[in-house]
């Protein structure tokens, strides 16, 4: 491998805010923040949006989606039943 070719990889803290969820793992993601973590070492953290403590997917609290309310509202907009190339 070339020398200084290769980003940065280092221990990194990722913080879900919404749901007060954090972990620690290695990335080449950088930020000004630091944070205490469990081990009395000091990290970069990273704000995140979603992960999986709040991602509805992984929750148990994902919506279904009507699929078959919309293949009959674009076959009521398109007309036919759908029957392209087979």
């Amino acid at each position: 491998m070339q020398k200084d070719k290769q980003p940065d990889y280092h221990p990194v803290v990722f913080r879900d805010r919404a749901a007060g969820y954090a972990f620690l793992t290695r990335s080449t993601a950088t930020s000004g923040e630091t944070v205490q973590w469990d081990d009395g070492e000091t990290y970069p953290v990273v704000d995140v949006e979603i992960s999986s403590e709040s991602h509805p997917f992984y929750t148990g609290k994902a919506r279904v989606v009507d699929s078959e309310g919309q293949v009959a509202k674009f076959q009521k907009r398109y007309g036919g039943e759908g029957g392209g190339a087979r």
